[in-house]
């Protein structure tokens, strides 16, 4: 495997995992929060914030080894990190994400 289909390859799990981990920060936000707070059923963001959680902290894991293996500068791995925080931070860091992972598949 040449090290640009290894660089595709971490960056394919990278938007995957970020696509997640936004999903749920969002679902938290405008679905289980609301629950707890409107109808009174706490049960949801313990359960959405627990997954959350979980994704979120393989979010930051998996950031650095991709920064490393595609060579990201420090100012995209930053972004990234402070896409991880915004509620639609990752959903904006993968539009970035997308050319480049295009780019690497074709080549």
């Amino acid at each position: 495997m040449s090290n640009t289909e290894k660089m595709a390859k971490w960056l394919k799990r990278f938007r995957w995992i970020s696509i997640l981990e936004g999903s749920s920060f969002l679902i938290l936000l405008f679905i289980a929060m609301p629950l707890k707070y409107v109808m009174d059923m706490p049960i949801a963001v313990t359960y959405v914030g627990w997954a959350h959680g979980i994704l979120f902290v393989i979010y930051i894991y998996v950031v650095f080894p991709t920064a490393r293996r595609c060579t990201w500068d420090f100012s995209k791995t930053l972004f990234a990190l402070i896409a991880s925080i915004l509620p639609f931070g990752p959903f904006i860091f993968d539009r970035y994400l997308t050319p480049e992972e295009k780019e690497l598949a074709s080549s």
